[in-house]
């Protein structure tokens, strides 16, 4: 293991960027198992590479570029995700309402009838049925 410690010196390694591109050719794999088209396998193989040329790559700089432009890219979209999910969790025990003042969405608990809700933001209240 000495050998590989040494020649990664200096290169770039993993980042965030190859990890999504290592995750992209699994997902583009396993579908292709099922369509066993020659051309799209090749096709799959292409973020592959490109991930372990990213791996093996001297230009750290650019390389760090790179993986600040997709985490830059890559945030809002993981939020977006985490949210929804974590709304879809609570779907059982709350609702979830926007302000009509502010646009900011409010998390009350649900089965409580109609209610008067304040929005903690701008301090508009309105009348939901939970």
């Amino acid at each position: 293991m000495y050998w590989f410690r040494r020649m990664m010196m200096g290169r770039y390694g993993t980042d965030q960027l190859s990890i999504a591109l290592l995750i992209l050719y699994m997902v583009l794999s396993l579908i292709l198992q099922f369509f066993r088209v020659p051309f799209l396998s090749l096709l799959a193989l292409i973020p592959l590479a490109i991930c372990f040329y990213r791996i093996f790559s001297r230009n750290i700089n650019r390389r760090y570029a790179e993986n600040a432009r997709f985490l830059k890219w890559w945030y809002p979209v993981k939020t977006r995700m985490q949210k929804s999910y974590s709304r879809f969790q609570d779907r059982q025990t709350h609702r979830y309402f926007k302000c009509p003042h502010c646009s900011s969405t409010l998390r009350v608990p649900r089965g409580r009838g109609k209610i008067c809700i304040t929005c903690p933001v701008c301090r508009t209240e309105f009348i939901k049925k939970t």
